[in-house]
């Protein structure tokens, strides 16, 4: 692996173990933009150094090629640091270039699970934050039904979160998103981390609206 010194040595630095998330946005400060280095370290495969790369990248340089090629990278990597560099793209670049995210908007039926799983994440995240959603619920309902239990897990889970979010904030679709919980069962009865909510919808949507007050 041939990196320039400037690399190497930022390799070095954020490959040890227990590097943490603030220190890496300490170094992107430092850095700024630099989206030859952000390749160069995506090059090194470390999940850290990844890290790092995608917040010193030029989003205006992220066209679906691009995108591609990273993608690549990302699924080297076990699925919890996939998804977590991932949503780091997504929140970090993708969503903060319109024509990214206009790319993003297209992924609902990529080939990449990777790409699917981002797309969904996003519409679920859009109503998370108390954005207005767009126009498109009904399609997403339509879809989630037709497909959620077809997907492979990780796209599963994203989708299974927009449906969540659409049941706690679109009340017109909450009985309908219950009712998807009550016929796949997907995650009822699962464990619930401390001061988490559980992922089965039916649960989901009662504790998050009744906090709500919606």
């Amino acid at each position: 692996m041939d990196l320039s010194t400037q690399a190497q040595n930022l390799y070095e630095q954020v490959s040890t173990e227990g590097a943490k998330l603030g220190e890496l946005r300490k170094l992107a400060k430092e850095i700024k933009r630099d989206h030859d280095l952000a390749l160069e370290l995506w090059t090194t495969g470390h999940y850290h150094a990844r890290m790092l790369a995608i917040l010193i990248m030029d989003k205006k340089q992220l066209t679906q090629q691009v995108i591609d090629k990273l993608d690549e990278g990302l699924r080297q990597h076990e699925e919890a640091e996939r998804n977590q560099l991932t949503d780091w793209l997504m929140a970090n670049q993708i969503t903060k270039d319109k024509k990214a995210l206009a790319l993003l908007n297209g992924w609902q039926h990529h080939a990449s699970p990777t790409l699917r799983r981002m797309y969904w994440y996003y519409q679920g995240r859009l109503r998370w934050m108390g954005n207005t959603p767009p126009d498109n619920t009904a399609a997403l309902m339509e879809a989630i039904e037709k497909e959620l239990t077809q997907e492979v897990p990780e796209v599963q889970w994203a989708m299974n979160f927009t449906a969540c979010w659409i049941g706690v904030f679109e009340t017109d679709f909450r009985a309908r998103c219950i009712e998807l919980g009550e016929k796949t069962g997907l995650y009822q009865g699962l464990p619930v981390a401390k001061n988490c909510t559980p992922e089965y919808l039916p649960e989901f949507i009662e504790i998050e609206a009744g906090k709500r007050g919606i």
